[in-house]
């Protein structure tokens, strides 16, 4: 898989991306990442890419004719157009089914605005969708570009140790995850789960199971409608709600 980042802080994006398992993977080439600087794609001497909006308004806007050059540059890189998407508060919310969805693409772009965002010319004529990490805005789409690149990447085979790494964690399955222990089996007078202890694979995944559904109902109960969930364990959820 293949993920470009068009930004005007490449450095940042390297920084985290040089580290932990993506760092790695990048180094084993499990996934190609790379960070480029909008601003080698201006004409202006003074590498500007950004203008005051026309009709006025607080802050500057980023000129469209930067960043066009500097996505069909990495285009012409690429053995497909990828998908280009704008890291937006207007945007979808970012989920874990889109991570999910997101890594069946080859090539992905990943556009980082600031300011008062980009002009709107780029996102009727060249963006494919806009993604927001939340609702709040930040100063730029690099943090967010990070999360997305972050979350879609650890599910790349071979970037964790096994798939189970990625798929009994929260949201994986629609539901949050089960509560860990590690060692001691007793601290500060509380023990680990008898379950856990056993060594009884079906009572511990019993176990896992009952606590993954307590936990989502009691801390987020808005994503059980949207769960695989057995119609005994709607009528459990149902009744601890009621």
């Amino acid at each position: 898989m293949r993920i470009d980042i068009l930004t005007l802080f490449p450095e940042m994006c390297e920084r985290v991306l040089d580290e932990s398992m993506i760092g790695r993977a990048r180094r084993n080439g499990l996934i190609e990442v790379n960070c480029h600087n909008i601003r080698d794609y201006t004409d202006d001497k003074h590498r500007r890419v950004d203008d005051m909006p026309y009709g006025g308004g607080q802050g500057m806007l980023m000129k469209p004719e930067p960043i066009a050059a500097c996505f069909e540059a990495v285009a012409r890189q690429c053995t497909s157009r990828p998908l280009l998407i704008y890291l937006s508060p207007k945007g979808e919310v970012f989920h874990q089914r889109m991570a999910r969805e997101l890594l069946t693409h080859e090539n992905i772009c990943l556009l980082c605005g600031h300011y008062e965002g980009i002009d709107q010319r780029v996102i009727d004529s060249l963006v494919d969708r806009e993604i927001s990490v939340g609702d709040y805005v930040l100063t730029g789409g690099e943090l967010p570009a990070l999360i997305v690149t972050d979350a879609v990447c650890r599910m790349v085979p071979g970037v964790l140790a096994e798939d189970a790494c990625f798929e009994e964690e929260s949201h994986y399955d629609g539901l949050l995850e089960h509560p860990q222990y590690t060692r001691p089996p007793e601290w500060n007078g509380l023990r680990v789960p008898e379950e856990l202890l056993s060594g009884h694979h079906a009572r511990i995944a019993a176990w896992k199971r009952r606590m993954s559904l307590a936990q989502t109902a009691h801390c987020r109960p808005d994503l059980l409608a949207a769960a695989d969930l057995t119609e005994d364990e709607r009528r459990q959820v149902g009744e601890k709600d009621g």
